[in-house]
């Protein structure tokens, strides 16, 4: 064998060139961006299956009348001018009774989170009203108050109350103990204590419980408008069960959702604009 076939042959091979590396598109965790206009998908997706549901035939009109229906007796009933008095009456209520709940609910929760004693003291009896449904001290209020508008208002009030007392107290028992002793470290006052830490520490907490409250004054609306009213979307509805007018309750129940929608929708502005310092999957 010659030198020239011998260095041929045990010569190290040339190195092959390697692939390039494919470049995997990185995976986002989470649920990815906020979809536009999201909170109104699913209301519209059931409204088109109501829609196609009626329009097929699958759906008896005389126990669930056609959207087109209902958008007809409600015009019917803004042309004569009653659904807006009624709706008037009720948002008058439920804006009442939001407003003593939330009070009483956030006065409550600050006493009882800041304080051992304050806690022995109101946390007991609200969790006994947490338990006990607001339709069941109905009889109570009307012996207490009568049938009037105040004791419409008191137990919305107590609906409201529990949710926004459970939320804010936990905000505040889940502050974060380093920030407490920071507080105590720059020698804080009371006031700026309560001020620097411990509202906004408890902030997320109460506009998590103000979701709730609104759907709760609602929820008691519909309960408290049925019982001797004269006016107000429960009443109309009360009468037009008697009358077997089932187009006239469907507008009252999609008044309903749509109140609880849009005043759900406002908290939940107001949190995304207050706490947006925080970073969150909520985007």
């Amino acid at each position: 064998m010659s030198t020239t076939a011998y260095e041929k042959q045990t010569a190290p091979a040339a190195p092959t060139a390697r692939p390039a590396p494919v470049r995997l598109g990185r995976r986002r965790l989470g649920p990815g961006r906020p979809v536009p206009y999201g909170w109104a998908v699913g209301p519209l997706l059931l409204l088109a299956l109501w829609a196609a549901g009626s329009a097929l035939g699958l759906l008896d009109p005389r126990s669930l009348p056609a959207p087109w229906t209902i958008a007809r007796t409600s015009a019917d009933l803004l042309a004569d001018g009653r659904l807006q008095s009624h709706l008037a009456t009720s948002a008058q209520r439920a804006l009442l009774g939001l407003l003593f709940g939330v009070a009483a609910g956030l006065v409550l929760a600050v006493l009882s989170g800041l304080s051992r004693v304050g806690e022995a003291v109101i946390d007991g009896p609200v969790q006994i009203k947490r338990a006990i449904p607001s339709l069941a001290l109905i009889p109570l209020l009307i012996l207490w108050f009568g049938i009037g508008e105040t004791m419409k208002v008191v137990t919305i009030a107590l609906g409201v109350l529990v949710p926004v007392y459970i939320h804010t107290h936990n905000g505040l028992r889940t502050i974060d103990s380093r920030y407490v002793e920071l507080a105590e470290t720059v020698r804080l006052s009371r006031l700026g204590f309560v001020r620097h830490v411990v509202l906004p520490g408890a902030l997320p907490g109460f506009l998590l419980g103000m979701r709730f409250a609104v759907t709760a004054a609602w929820l008691a609306l519909v309960v408290v408008e049925q019982v001797n009213a004269t006016s107000g979307i429960g009443y109309m509805m009360e009468l037009a069960r008697t009358y077997g007018q089932t187009d006239i309750i469907l507008v009252g129940l999609v008044v309903y959702g749509l109140l609880g929608l849009v005043s759900d929708a406002l908290v939940r502005l107001v949190e995304r604009r207050t706490l947006s310092w925080r970073r969150t999957l909520a985007g």
